[in-house]
């Protein structure tokens, strides 16, 4: 028998079907008659016939002929909608899709896996889990150790033995000893009283990402959770049924209590879930709609659902991983901002950088190199300026190696510490099977990937206040030599003019969101938790920075690729001709004033894709091959020793004079 999940006015009703040739309007009056049935006052309706509605899918919002068989239009346990004719949605209402979710839409269940032993897991693979890319399997040898410390666990109930967090309560109640009948109502009151987080969930994606990185902790073997367990939020994975999980509330120790509860209250059936399916809807619903049952937790797995860094280290993988792919690009926007404006290459000759041999700065400077080194990629630009009168270019083009090298080694540093975090255990108690025992200490502190999250943010923003800085000598004429914010007809036409303030408002947004969030701490839970990281903040403001610079950037790319139509029919380097013809494939022209903000979306989506990157690293690597000697590792004093200087006939044909 068919049977359909429909939510009616707040509320979810499970509706048998008896024979799939019911209309869609019998589902409804169905759906409406139990709603009223429930109600004292009958939902304020005398009856069902009274009520008009219509209907629509969860999943799309796709409205629903009232004709139509059931049959021929759902599927068997479908997620469906009754809107009732003349009510007025709340604003604070949680739509059926949550944002992003138009990504969704072409959603397919992946066949690949993922094997976790809480050993191994990388910042990409947790990045493509959460795109979901990927399923997920233990290794035997996770199993094996998951079973171990369970063992630790049943022998400590089975003893009656006094452990904080198994036989006691929590926080300040960790001398109130729990009785064994009661063990287990103790871990879902823990769950439910610490499902107390605010704001907006988060997306799909980014709750993928955080349960599937407390199942690789959990796989780690210190939880105590069973493999049963286990398993099961691991099937929850795999179905993608996402719990409901507000990004606000976690203080970053002990862990990322709020979040990671409503993480698993969901899991135990209660609360709100989120599926490809299902949309929205009660738990319970959603995972019974995937053939899914709700976990029962056993003594201690409550706990070890709850106690971790995962929220932090979820979204700083996120943070470090975008944070990457904008730095790279950056790299390839500079280069084309410094064709259009006639800079020189000689900033960027080896030697320079290797009498100052940071990694990140010989690295920029290399990519510089491999995309304008006239010898390789012949640039009309740079030849019709050879023999100009310039002694040397601003600090925003001939600094970039130092600054945007920087930026490279600031996410390297982060990158190191987000890995050695997501595979880490966090939990507290600790089961150390070998010993047989557990131990109370402190991994769920948070403060390593909250201070790392801080840095990452005053790294990467320096991309945008260097980026915004260039966009301004596009848009002056008395520094370009281009027209006026890069438009004919100024005047009748802004060209860039606000484009340049937008960047100029995130820039100056990001100098707030980047005083760091580490340097705070509120003592909580009676002074028991007395110092605690605020490491969630760190994270979310961290992403919000990255957003801004792939922004700024974006900008800045459209408007160099604007200042190349003024300086056609000269053209720039192959590399640089590819990527300004990706920009053209997605944005026309500026040949006068139109909407602009959807050419801004269309550019950032290029750098959040990764596009440019892509265009432009064959070029990149084909230059490196050629440059490097295979046997040499690629090293600072590598670019220096192992690479060819720049031809002078690139630059200005002239002595470059120091100023101050």
């Amino acid at each position: 028998m068919p049977r359909y999940t429909v939510h009616v006015r707040g509320e979810w009703l499970a509706v048998p079907c008896l024979s799939s040739t019911n209309t869609i309007r019998w589902l409804g009056k169905e759906a409406v008659r139990r709603y009223m049935k429930n109600k004292p006052d009958n939902g304020g309706f005398a009856s069902v016939e009274e009520v008009k509605f219509y209907i629509r899918r969860c999943k799309g919002l796709g409205l629903l002929d009232l004709d139509d068989t059931v049959g021929d239009a759902l599927e068997d346990n479908e997620f469906v909608e009754v809107v009732i004719e003349g009510d007025i949605m709340s604003p604070d209402f949680i739509p059926s899709q949550p944002e992003g979710v138009h990504l969704y839409s072409k959603y397919r269940e992946p066949e690949q896996y993922i094997s976790l032993d809480g050993n191994s897991l990388t910042t990409e693979d947790l990045v493509n889990l959460g795109k979901g890319l990927y399923k997920i399997k233990l290794t035997p040898e996770a199993e094996a150790k998951v079973k171990q410390s369970r063992e630790v666990i049943e022998r400590i109930v089975n003893e009656q033995t006094v452990v904080y967090g198994i036989t006691t309560g929590f926080g300040k109640f960790a001398r109130t000893v729990i009785p064994n009948s009661k063990l287990r109502e103790l871990q879902v009151n823990l769950v439910r009283s610490h499902s107390a987080g605010v704001g907006k969930p988060l997306t799909p994606e980014r709750s993928r990402m955080l349960l599937a990185l407390r199942i690789n902790v959990l796989a780690k073997g210190y939880s105590g959770i069973s493999l049963a367990t286990l398993e099961q939020v691991i099937e929850a994975f795999n179905a993608s049924c996402l719990p409901y999980i507000p990004e606000k509330g976690t203080v970053g120790a002990s862990g990322d209590l709020a979040p990671l509860s409503h993480l698993a209250l969901g899991l135990i059936g209660e609360g709100k879930m989120w599926s490809p399916k299902s949309g929205w809807a009660d738990a319970k619903y959603v995972l019974e709609a995937h053939g899914l049952k709700p976990i029962t937790l056993k003594p201690k797995e409550g706990l070890a659902l709850i106690n971790g860094t995962q929220m932090i280290t979820s979204l700083g993988c996120e943070a470090v991983e975008r944070a990457a792919a904008i730095a790279r690009q950056a790299d390839i926007v500079a280069a084309l901002t410094l064709e259009v404006l006639k800079g020189t290459t000689r900033a960027f000759d080896t030697d320079i950088h290797a009498v100052r041999p940071h990694r990140g700065q010989a690295e920029v400077a290399f990519r510089f190199r491999s995309l304008l080194d006239s010898d390789h990629h012949p640039s009309e630009i740079a030849e019709s300026h050879r023999f100009c009168d310039r002694v040397q270019d601003a600090y925003t083009m001939r600094c970039c190696p130092q600054v945007h090298g920087v930026v490279n080694d600031t996410i390297a540093f982060v990158k190191d510490i987000m890995t050695t975090e997501i595979n880490s255990a966090t939990d507290n108690p600790m089961v150390f099977a070998e010993r047989a025992e557990t131990i109370s200490g402190g991994n769920f502190h948070g403060e390593y990937p909250a201070k790392a999250l801080d840095y990452l943010a005053i790294g990467v923003h320096e991309l945008a206040a260097i980026s915004e800085r260039r966009i301004e000598r596009l848009c002056n004429p008395s520094l370009s030599e281009l027209p006026a914010f890069l438009v004919t007809e100024g005047g009748l036409n802004s060209g860039f003019m606000i484009a340049h303030c937008t960047a100029a408002a995130l820039v100056s947004e990001n100098k707030a969101l980047c005083h760091p969030s580490s340097v705070d701490s509120l003592s909580t839970s009676a002074a028991t938790e007395d110092h605690v990281s605020m490491g969630g903040w760190a994270a979310r403001k961290a992403l919000r920075v990255i957003e801004h610079v792939e922004q700024v950037l974006a900008i800045e790319l459209l408007a160099a690729c604007q200042g190349i139509e003024f300086l056609r029919p000269l053209r720039t380097t192959t590399p640089l001709e590819k990527v300004y013809d990706l920009v053209r494939s997605v944005v026309r022209p500026w040949m006068k004033d139109r909407f602009m903000a959807p050419d801004i979306e269309a550019a950032h989506r290029l750098l959040v894709e990764q596009k440019v990157w892509e265009v432009a690293k064959p070029y990149i690597e084909k230059y490196r091959r050629e440059h490097i000697p295979e046997s040499r590792p690629i090293s600072p004093t590598a670019f220096s020793l192992g690479s060819l200087r720049m031809n002078a006939d690139v630059s200005h044909d002239h002595e470059h004079q120091d100023e101050l």
